[in-house]
């Protein structure tokens, strides 16, 4: 490890104690998400066409390819996706339903 990204991480965990700290005596801070906060204080906000903690040269490009694209559905496949998870939930409640029945039914002979 440099002795740069040494420095950078005794800063993290002096932040990272330093939020806990706080935490710790006032209940009304909320820790959620806690770590992307503390890096966004010790680096500064990201930048665009950088990729983080692998240095100011390297762009997303070059690190994680051309080739990678994030999921883009057509409309035609979104409205095809979205159809496939309501017969998903719609197969799920009824699912569900008859489960219910059945319980309801096992736990009548019960109850008499």
């Amino acid at each position: 490890m440099t002795s740069e990204a040494g420095e950078i991480m005794e800063k993290l965990k002096d932040k990272k104690t330093e939020y806990e700290t706080i935490a710790s005596s006032d209940s009304s801070v909320n820790l959620e998400d806690i770590d992307n906060r503390i890096i966004a204080e010790v680096l500064g906000l990201e930048r665009y066409g950088q990729v983080r903690f692998q240095g100011y040269s390297v762009n997303p490009t070059q690190y994680f390819g051309s080739s990678s694209q994030q999921y883009m559905p057509s409309g035609s496949q979104a409205q095809a996706e979205v159809q496939m998870l309501r017969d998903q939930m719609t197969q799920m409640q009824a699912s569900t339903v008859k489960q219910i029945a059945q319980l309801k039914e096992e736990a009548a002979p019960r109850r008499s």
